[in-house]
């Protein structure tokens, strides 16, 4: 059977960017960049860096390939405050279907988290993040219905389609806000909001169509209780709306310490599940390794595609890396920090 592609460029463009969503990773709570900027600097440690690979769809058609990597830095204002600084980058790139419609991206992160207690670990965070996006797509990839031609196809018939752009670039903004502290010694937990593309970034291919990249709205919400000493209940979630969707995605896990040498030294294992409203249930395995972190999911896909796809949706790998550094504001010669799970 010849190839069928049922899609052309303007509908692949309209559902991807100007009605659709955002990319979302299944372990979004390990890009918190991608969650809201004011989550830069949220860990333990000076330095962190996370990568993310992910496979989506390979059951139903070409897969879509998405792959991440943040990089963040912490560090006190000076050495009398509590106050700190993170900065960072957040970079993305995502290549969906036949079209090899993609979108990269390199996202700078400026956040200040203000100490409001000197009791304890009480902060509220504000966050910045903008930089340039580059999108695309490979016209040779594209087949059209008027290259049938008495019912059989062939991609040397002509085609009315004209395409004098497949290649955009343009500026994306985010700003974020976030109130982190703790109940107890034991309990933790960060709530905040974030709002992505508030500069209505113009990302037509046709320069003379006025098409905005819609708004989105999200809510971040985490919390983090020690259930023994060794032992330690985790709870993420995030609620978003863009382009008059909404989604809910969030879960569990629960870790825990193998081996504890001390605070910052653990080989830790965490187990949960996640769930993404009316799309995918989604198991979760995770092994901290010292100051290495990899995790892995795999989406249950159980929305109206899931007879289809036999409820195979995608694949998911995170691999992290954090630690102290040897600078003199380092964070590690503070009394408190941000909460950091």
């Amino acid at each position: 059977m010849k190839r069928f592609i049922f899609i052309i460029l303007i509908v692949i463009f309209s559902a991807s960017y100007s009605w659709g969503q955002d990319v979302s990773f299944s372990q979004f709570y390990e890009l918190p960049l991608l969650r809201n900027p004011a989550l830069a600097g949220l860990y333990k440690g000076d330095f962190r860096a996370t990568g993310a690979f992910r496979s989506q769809w390979q059951s139903v058609t070409t897969p879509f390939i998405s792959q991440a990597l943040g990089i963040e830095m912490k560090f006190g204002t000076n050495e009398d405050s509590d106050n700190y600084l993170a900065v960072g980058v957040q970079a993305l790139n995502d290549i969906a279907g036949d079209s090899k419609l993609g979108k990269t991206s390199i996202l700078p992160v400026l956040t200040y988290h203000r100490s409001l207690s000197e009791d304890n670990d009480t902060y509220l965070s504000v966050g910045v993040m903008a930089g340039a996006v580059q999108q695309r797509f490979d016209v040779s990839k594209l087949s059209f219905d008027d290259q049938f031609v008495n019912g059989s196809y062939s991609e040397t018939n002509p085609t009315r389609q004209n395409f004098s752009n497949s290649n955009v670039t343009y500026i994306d903004a985010t700003v974020g806000m976030l109130f982190s502290s703790t109940f107890s010694d034991g309990i933790k937990y960060y709530v905040g909001g974030s709002y992505f593309h508030f500069n209505k970034p113009k990302v037509a291919f046709d320069q003379s169509k006025d098409v905005i990249l819609n708004k989105k709205i999200i809510i971040n919400a985490g919390l983090s209780a020690a259930t023994s000493d060794n032992d330690q209940l985790i709870l993420y979630g995030d609620y978003f709306e863009q382009g008059g969707n909404s989604q809910f995605q969030g879960g569990f896990m629960f870790k825990h310490d193998l081996i504890q040498e001390n605070e910052d030294e653990t080989i830790s294992l965490s187990a949960g599940t996640f769930l993404r409203w009316n799309d995918a249930v989604i198991p979760v395995l995770k092994l901290d390794y010292y100051k290495f972190g990899v995790g892995v999911t795999y989406d249950v896909n159980i929305s109206k595609l899931s007879a289809a796809s036999k409820a195979r949706g995608g694949f998911e790998i995170t691999m992290s890396y954090r630690n102290f550094l040897n600078i003199r504001n380092s964070s590690l010669t503070k009394t408190r920090c941000p909460v950091n799970f």
